[in-house]
């Protein structure tokens, strides 16, 4: 909601018509429900995982005031063009907890990016939850479509450093009971990001049709029509497709194991 947006961004237009983003991001340690009834102990950015999705135009300044009131250290790094200063993967960027650090950048490339944590061990602070999509947008605009962010991520809820639940945007199944409504010969955008830790490959698979694949998001043409696609963890696309009949498509991982941990949902 717009309410809730304005507790941690605002915009300033700027004298070349670009965008001065300014973003509010905290850390805070929360759990989270991953199913109905299993809760996580997360590490969070905004309290929410994935946190925030962080949106600009090419050529924006971005300006994230970071907050750590987690009880561990913590960054944040951005995929995209930045300097060593601003980068929060190396020694001594870390923000101990209860300190504050202001990360600013221009916006390049255009694409689909993502943030994350980027303190050591960088697999736990990863997959306790501290990551979000990054989304920059070409200044000449993509066509007119519905979009949704899809992070498909992944829980270990008994740290043996193997995933027990499987998600896109961290609820187990939760698109099965509620599933994603479009309409017929409407564009639909998705921007993938894989950001599971623990296995090498995820995968999104969509049932009766097939879509055209942008990956990373930084090329105008398609680089693949499939209806399968493989990602590793921080590899991500943008998805576009158009529904040609009403019903229930599924769509969910093609790890059979994926799919049956919790990785399915309809639209």
């Amino acid at each position: 909601p717009p309410e809730e947006r304005a507790k941690f961004y605002r915009e300033t237009r700027r004298p070349d018509g670009s965008l001065l983003r300014e973003y509010e991001i905290f850390a805070v340690d929360r759990e989270i429900e991953i199913a109905p009834g299993m809760f996580f102990p997360a590490w969070t950015f905004n309290g929410q995982v994935p946190g925030p999705t962080i949106r600009a135009t090419e050529g924006d300044r971005v300006k994230v005031t970071f907050r750590n009131l987690g009880t561990h250290p913590h960054t944040i790094h951005f995929h995209g063009w930045h300097p060593p200063e601003m980068d929060g993967g190396l020694p001594g960027q870390e923000v101990e907890p209860g300190a504050t650090f202001v990360y600013e950048f221009d916006a390049e490339p255009f694409g689909v990016h993502l943030y994350h944590c980027h303190t050591v061990p960088l697999k736990r602070h990863i997959h306790k939850g501290l990551y979000g999509a990054f989304i920059i947008d070409p200044r000449d605009p993509r066509p007119a479509a519905d979009e949704m962010v899809m992070v498909m991520n992944a829980f270990d809820t008994n740290f043996d450093a193997e995933n027990e639940v499987y998600a896109a945007n961290t609820v187990a199944n939760a698109y099965m009971p509620d599933p994603i409504r479009v309409t017929v010969g409407r564009p639909v955008r998705i921007y993938l990001i894989n950001v599971t830790e623990f296995d090498l490959i995820n995968s999104l698979h969509l049932h009766g049709m097939f879509f055209d694949v942008f990956r990373t998001g930084t090329m105008r043409t398609p680089s693949e029509h499939t209806d399968t696609l493989m990602l590793c963890q921080g590899e991500r696309a943008i998805v576009e497709t158009t529904f040609r009949y009403p019903g229930d498509f599924m769509f969910h991982a093609h790890q059979s194991e994926f799919a049956e941990l919790g990785w399915m949902g309809l639209f």
